[in-house]
Parts: structure tokens; sequence; C-alpha cells
């Protein structure tokens, strides 16, 4: 049986989009997918608007806190997205580098927000489907 994949999303603050994108791996793929998030220069809390609207779609992140990106956790991913963090991640051979261009929801409100979120959901059910084999998904 192949290993459970590690995926590590990266961005600057580890406050919003990261956050966003772990609690919907988290719970979209349960114990199947190893998820873990971290900033380059992480902010000391996670953004509220983040909070509020993914507690729209019951999924609950206030338990989470900013991390800061380390060598020894991207070299421990399966793969490694980033989203804005820009290169301040660090390579390292045989990890599977993404980049996710998408809009910082830093200082915005909810309304911002939602649609950062739902593009978010898209890009991780679409890793999920690459990442699983049928039938492992939650």
């Amino acid at each position: 049986m192949a290993s459970t994949p590690s995926v590590l999303f990266v961005c600057v603050h580890n406050a919003g989009r990261s956050q966003m994108a772990q609690g919907f791996l988290a719970q979209l793929a349960g114990d199947a997918i190893e998820v873990r998030s971290a900033g380059t220069a992480p902010a000391d809390t996670i953004n509220p608007a983040a909070v509020a609207a993914m507690a729209e779609l019951g999924i609950d992140i206030t338990d989470q806190q900013p991390k800061v990106l380390t060598p020894d956790t991207v070299q421990t991913s399966t793969v490694v997205i980033t989203m804005g963090c820009g290169d301040a991640c660090p390579y390292f051979p045989g990890v599977d580098y993404r980049d996710w261009k998408l809009d910082d929801p830093a200082g915005q409100g909810l309304d911002a927000v939602r649609p950062i979120r739902d593009e978010i959901r898209t890009h991780v059910e679409e890793l999920i489907t690459e990442l699983l084999p049928t039938g492992q998904q939650d």
C-alpha cells in the first residue's frame, strides 16, 4: 500500500489562504492525506474574515495558529502548494511544487474573501482527485 501523501500549503502570513486550504483538505480528505500549512512571515492570528468564510461552510479553523515555514516541513512533503510566497520557499529535489495564483484576503472583508475561499475549494477538490485513487476519498 502506498504511503499517505503529505500536502503543505504555504503563503506569507499563514493566516488566510493556506489556512482555508488546510481546512478544506482536512475536511474533504480526512486522514487519507496529511495536511499542513505554514507561512514565510507568519501573522499573530488567523484572518477573521477567513474564519468567518469557512464557518459559513461548517468548517472551523479557529483552533489553528499561523506557523513559520521550516525547511524540514517542506522536505517531508509530497506536494507543496505556494500561494503568493514568492521565492521565500526553500527548494528540495523530489518535492512536487505548485503555485496557486489567488488573491490575498489580508485586510479584505467577508464579501471579498468568499470568492477566494470558493476558488481554494475548487483547487483542493482537484488535488484530492489527483492524489487519492477512487474509493479512498471520504
